[in-house]
């Protein structure tokens, strides 16, 4: 009996600046068939992400080789009870069509009856997780407090303005790379500000957008936006460093900002980095919150859908480019 063909992408080359679709290859390659423990999973829908540019420089993705991501499918050939056939699952063996997993490496799914399937890579997955831990454990946000989000369109962004809106936030401010999607956060998401960080030095709109300073800054772009938020927080703010998309294509170059760092000394400011990695813990604690809220429609998953398989390297490309609203997605197959 022939086995499947799975339609994979490998990483090529090593990119010197922002990288471009010859540093992938499409490949296809015979699936091999299975042994005791494993099982089949035709992949629905794939997560692209910041973090994944830094991966392809050296010490990350091996070249030439599969590479990850987090990845909803489905379950069509298994030997093993643990992943029946028919179970939805999440795994990270990405940038394929199919994937051979073992039960240790594929989580089901839980049910979550009303709630979109693609809502367990954005908001309910790695990228919501990384907005909750952001707010709740490392930044702390109390009700009434004033908080900046950088790279607020994107999904990261907008998950956290979500839940910060929840959480009781006073005022919300986003930064973002254009005045269409600063339109998008205030009229569609609920932030009460949102500027183009083209337009002006941060540290100017923020200081119009919160004329009585910041009390949470959460960072997804570092350098220039950092050190506008250092300049905005009052004494005793918090920093809660998730990621630094503006460096990602320079990472062979010493960041020219932020400038100011010793003021996080003079204003008593803390300032925490995290990897979302090491607080997988809290996912319960955000089904918890957020389900209800999902379910009753009060909170909509703000997605950039790509389809098709061979759009994967253009969708990570675009995202990187600032092309999505939310969390952009790229749907392999049709979802149950």
């Amino acid at each position: 009996m022939s086995r499947p063909i799975a339609r994979v992408v490998h990483q090529v080359a090593r990119p010197s600046g922002p990288p471009t679709a010859d540093d992938f290859a499409f490949l296809d390659e015979t699936v091999p068939a299975l042994t005791a423990g494993e099982a089949l999973v035709e992949n629905i829908h794939q997560s692209v992400d910041p973090y994944m540019r830094e991966e392809m420089e050296e010490g990350g993705w091996e070249l030439n080789a599969p590479l990850e991501g987090r990845t909803l499918g489905r379950v069509v050939e298994s030997r093993t009870p643990a992943l029946p056939v028919g179970e939805l699952v999440f795994h990270r063996r990405a940038w394929r069509t199919h994937s051979v997993v073992t039960a240790a490496e594929a989580t089901p799914l839980p049910a979550f009856e009303g709630v979109p399937l693609t809502a367990h890579l954005g908001v309910l997955g790695g990228t919501g997780l990384s907005a909750w831990v952001g707010l709740t454990r490392v930044a702390r946000l109390q009700p009434g407090e004033t908080i900046f989000i950088s790279a607020a369109a994107g999904g990261v962004g907008t998950a956290a303005g979500r839940l910060a809106r929840l959480l009781g936030a006073g005022r919300i401010i986003g930064s973002t790379g254009s005045a269409a999607k600063a339109r998008h956060l205030t009229e569609h998401l609920g932030f009460d500000a949102a500027f183009d960080y083209h337009d002006a030095p941060i540290a100017d709109r923020l200081r119009e957008a919160a004329p009585d300073g910041l009390d949470v800054y959460l960072d997804n772009v570092g350098g220039d936006h950092l050190e506008g938020a250092i300049t905005a927080l009052r004494e005793h703010g918090r920093i809660a460093w998730c990621g630094a998309v503006a460096q990602y294509n320079h990472l062979r170059q010493p960041p020219s900002a932020p400038r100011n760092l010793f003021d996080v000394v003079g204003k008593s400011l803390r300032l925490e980095g995290f990897l979302v990695r090491n607080h997988l813990d809290a996912r319960p604690e955000l089904y918890d919150f957020l389900v209800p809220h999902l379910r009753s429609g009060a909170v909509v998953p703000d997605e950039t859908v790509v389809r098709g398989f061979e759009h994967v390297v253009d969708a990570f490309l675009g995202m990187l480019r600032g092309a999505n609203t939310g969390k952009m997605i790229v749907q392999i197959a049709e979802a149950p």
